[in-house]
């Protein structure tokens, strides 16, 4: 009655405030108080109609894609908002049809639906709502709620055996809860003490047989619930022993003792899981799967069953667990309702996961489901939106077994056949039309869904015209040329088919097969000598001559083809040496006689070049030319040569004095056979002071250092790498530990010590290439963002094993890191919640790492690449040094040819030429020079 008046008072206002908002008279709508409140009505009236269009464009939206789940939850709010009730409860329907809908979401239908809910035929309403409610998750607190609900309709015909019947179902699904099912035991007894006082006699009178029978009635059921609560693993139970105890006149039996010690000692072997669960962030998956492998040991299926849901609950979106919980329901405990119902919530939550599906159409054949219902479900398993072709294959083909089941090939013909070859041909139409167009590929490229099509026509329909029809659909879709699809069809007529078939196969197949053509001979071969005549015999030998002769043939011209291309590409690289070597011994006589125009003292001319034959050859890394270091050194001195300016006694000149002291040590070549206890280091500073004594202490933290072997060029400087010798092998392997250690500002690299040479697959790359279902790639991470920023935010999808911030080889970030979860079901739901979020104003990107492949090109033609794309110029062994600065005026250098580049005044050829011998450059003078400045 409350309600009904509540009902009825709230319609009033409404009404008064419709007469209002039309400005009638009587309702006082022309006030001065109205008059003064006009701005903030208009303001109201403005933000009404903004969301009245936002309503309208949400629900055009749903019209568009009707699974867009963020849209349903933007609609509900803003139309519970306007208080929209009839369109509020049309989208809440919509999307429980789509969608299993989360706790928050039911609570809120179920609390607006019982506030309206006045009459009898109401509640019966909110009775169904709560029914469906309660098959979405199961959840204690929607539970607690029907039950709650349900005692106000205590006062009509059956009220409290319904009562009791809803708490009865709610202990049954969620009374094991440890951590909440103590409140739904405590509301039952609750109830069940109501009654008792509403059957207690008046005072001073004494009660009939009947009300003392129903007053040991009442009160043996509330004994029964203590016990049965006490038997139960749960949170506070020292608590309800104690009321238990405090309750009862008489002493607590031995056996409810028993089974009350024995609860406690499950609780506390329950507890770490419990608390590792309360202190963990959402989504818990790791905390859930180590619980459910705890009760999988216990055996018990209730609590098995609970754990997995409330698993789920948290967790709606891994497919992997609804997987692993069908499979429990399937082998295990085989209910019908308990097992279609979770099969339903499974394909609902994730209905991209085409296992789901196969298992849910397995389950309802498993259990007898009517035949139209399974094929209904198979079209919205088709509608569902798979994300890749081969699924729909899948989903095909177990829809397709399932038919075949159903056929009884006793008989000639049925309605059940007939049904199975429309859905075989639909299958093959589906796609090639439907998956084709949307995936570029049917998924089914060997044709599969087609070849057991023919094995059903050929081993339980005997009809082998139809298996041949369709095996040779299957080679007109480019399989003719495949050895194994011939045999696979040569073998089923074999077995059902006749000789002639079979020789027809074999000979159509010798033709045809490209890429094992000796296989096919022999099986043609074999089967002529089994059955065939002389005829028959030398036709196949004539056969399977003439094919292979004509196969060695080709496979002849692509071998001298290869080799002459390779001859080709040695004849090319052989003028592109001789071309460098021309073009070099003309930079050098150009050198020598600008050097000759400069005055220097022959003292220390006779010493550079004393010096320079002292040094040992060596090749430039990549060149096959063998032009020695000191014509690429004599171009490293610049204009001014060796006897420039003389440099004061300075720090700066003192350390190239250092460097210079260095050449004099004798270089030490590195012994291969101790690969095994040395290892490579590289990426460090150039500017490394004293490289033996900065890496010895880094890595004598392995194990005992024998020797440091840093490189250095021939002019001292040191080269950024060395290598490091240590006693045991083991040390070795512990050095690897050091790589990526930032050394003065930079990475440095640690790699094992390997011959290129003997081992050319070596990659020293370290992080796999291939697909990695349980790491991330995220792209779009600001520069500034940290390892342990990034990691708080992962971890909350998640257990987080490493975290790897990509950097160039200087050290800076690059934007980009791999984050490895400790199992693929967490990293798809990480890629699910990070994909698109906003981290310090960038916009990230998630998906699964995937790394593209790396495509190696062939070494002639790079070499020719380089040859043409730029001229080449002779460096250092490290390139062009920091003090080789160009001496022509930037003017004149936007002057010249774009792709010339001008190095110490000297203008190189473009690479249209730089096969010819340079030419001399033409001779200027100062007026000249700052004749082309001004003309600039």
């Amino acid at each position: 009655h409350k309600m009904a008046a509540a009902g009825a008072e709230a319609a009033a206002v409404a009404e008064e405030e419709k007469r209002v908002a039309e400005g009638d008279p009587e309702s006082g709508g022309d006030s001065e108080e109205d008059e003064g409140d006009s701005d903030s009505s208009g303001d109201g009236e403005d933000e009404e109609k903004e969301n009245e269009a936002e309503i309208q464009r949400l629900e055009e939206q749903l019209s568009i894609n009707a699974f867009d789940y963020n849209c349903h939850l933007d609609l509900i709010k803003l139309l519970r908002q306007e208080g929209e009730l009839v369109k509020l409860r049309r989208a809440r329907q919509k999307m429980s049809e789509l969608f299993p809908l989360t706790e928050e979401i039911w609570l809120d239908w179920l609390k607006d639906e019982i506030k309206m809910a006045s009459e009898i035929s109401e509640r019966e309403k909110v009775y169904e709502l709560f029914e469906r409610a309660v098959k979405d998750y199961i959840c204690p607190e929607i539970w607690l709620e029907y039950a709650q609900y349900s005692i106000g309709g205590i006062g009509q015909e059956g009220g409290i055996e319904k009562v009791r019947s809803i708490f009865e179902r709610a202990l049954t699904a969620v009374g094991l809860h440890v951590t909440k099912g103590t409140a739904l035991w405590e509301a039952y007894r609750e109830f069940e003490n109501a009654i008792l006082e509403t059957a207690q006699p008046a005072p001073g009178s004494i009660p009939s047989p009947e009300q003392q029978q129903m007053l040991c009635s009442q009160l043996e059921r509330i004994h029964t619930l203590f016990r049965r609560q006490l038997g139960i693993p749960l949170l506070d139970m020292e608590a309800s022993y104690a009321e238990y105890e405090e309750w009862s006149e008489e002493p607590v039996p031995e056996t409810t003792i028993k089974n009350y010690k024995k609860a406690l000692q499950q609780l506390e072997k329950c507890k770490p899981y419990e608390e590792a669960l309360l202190g963990a962030e959402t989504p818990k998956l790791a905390e859930y799967q180590a619980y459910i492998d705890f009760e999988m040991k216990a055996g018990d299926p209730a609590r098995i069953q609970l754990i997995y849901e409330r698993a789920l609950a948290e967790n709606c979106l891994v497919p992997d667990l609804w997987a692993r919980y069908n499979q429990y329901l399937d082998r295990q405990l085989r209910v019908k309702e308990l097992v279609l119902s979770a099969h339903d919530r499974a394909v609902r939550n994730c209905p991209w996961t085409v296992g789901l599906w196969i298992q849910y159409l397995l389950a309802m054949e498993r259990h007898g489901v009517d035949h139209c219902i399974i094929s209904e479900m198979f079209e919205k398993a088709l509608n569902a939106g798979f994300i890749q072709a081969t699924d729909y294959v899948e989903i095909w083909q177990a829809y397709l077994d399932y038919l075949r089941r159903r056929v009884d090939f006793t008989q000639d013909s049925s309605k059940e056949l007939e049904e199975l070859r429309s859905a075989f041909a639909r299958a093959v139409e589906y796609l090639k039309q439907e998956v084709e167009e949307r995936f570029s590929e049917s998924g089914d490229p060997s044709c599969t869904i087609m070849q057991n099509w023919a094995r059903v026509e050929a081993r339980l329909c005997n009809n082998m015209q139809k298996a041949r029809e369709l095996w040779d659909n299957i080679m007109t879709k480019g399989n003719a040329k495949y050895a194994n699809m011939w045999l696979e069809y040569y073998n089923l007529e074999r077995a059902h088919g006749d000789t002639q078939h079979c020789r027809k196969a074999l000979h159509r197949a010798v033709q045809c097969t490209s890429d094992y053509p000796e296989h096919v001979c022999e099986v043609l071969l074999t089967l002529e000598r089994i059955e065939g005549t002389l005829e028959d015999w030398d036709a196949a030998v004539q056969k399977t001559e003439n094919r292979l002769a004509r196969v060695n043939e080709q496979r002849a011209k692509a071998a001298e083809k290869e080799a002459a291309l390779a001859r080709q590409e040695e004849e090319k690289a052989e003028q592109r040496k001789q071309s460098r070597a021309e073009k070099k011994a003309s930079k050098k006589a150009k050198k020598n006689k600008i050097g000759d125009k400069r005055k220097a003292d022959d003292d220390d001319e006779g010493e550079w070049g004393q010096e320079e034959e002292e040094q040992p050859s060596k090749r430039h890394k990549g060149d096959g030319d063998g032009l020695h270091l000191e014509e690429d050194m004599e171009l490293e001195t610049g204009l001014f040569g060796r006897s420039g300016p003389e440099k004061p006694d300075g720090p700066a000149n003192q350390k190239e004095k250092a460097s210079t002291s260095r050449k004099d040590i004798p270089k030490v070549l590195h012994d291969s056979s101790k690969d095994n206890i040395t290892v490579f280091v590289s990426n460090l500073s150039y500017n490394m002071a004293d490289p033996e004594v900065k890496l010895k202490e880094l890595f004598e933290s392995c194990g005992e250092v024998a020797q440091i072997r840093p490189v250095f060029s021939n002019k001292g400087t040191f080269r950024g790498y060395c290598y490091v010798e240590f006693k045991e092998e083991k040390s070795a392997h512990q050095a690897l530990g050091l790589d990526r250690k930032v050394v003065e500002g930079r990475p440095m690299f640690v790699s094992p010590c390997i011959d290129k040479n003997k081992n050319p697959d070596f990659k020293v790359f370290r992080y796999s290439t291939t697909l990695e279902k349980h790491k991330l790639f995220i792209s779009g991470l600001p520069f500034s963002c940290t390892k342990e920023e990034l990691e708080d935010i992962c971890k909350a999808h998640g257990t987080v094993k490493d975290i790897r911030l990509v950097t160039n080889r200087a050290g800076k970030p690059k934007g980009l890191a791999y984050v490895e979860y400790e199992n693929e079901a967490q990293a798809s739901q990480a890629v699910l919640k990070m994909d698109g979020l906003t981290i310090k104003e960038h916009v990230i990107k998630v998906a699964i790492s995937n790394p593209p492949l790396r495509k190696l090109p062939d070494k002639p033609e790079a070499g020719r690449a380089s040859q043409f794309a730029a001229p080449r110029q002779i460096y250092g062994a490290r390139g062009k040094g920091r003090t080789q600065l160009s001496m022509m005026p930037r003017a004149l250098q936007r002057q010249s040819n774009p792709v010339a580049k001008a190095e110490n005044g000297v203008v190189q050829n473009s690479p249209a030429t730089s096969s010819e011998p340079a030419e001399e450059p033409k001779k200027m003078s100062n007026a000249d020079f700052a004749k082309m400045l001004l003309n600039k």
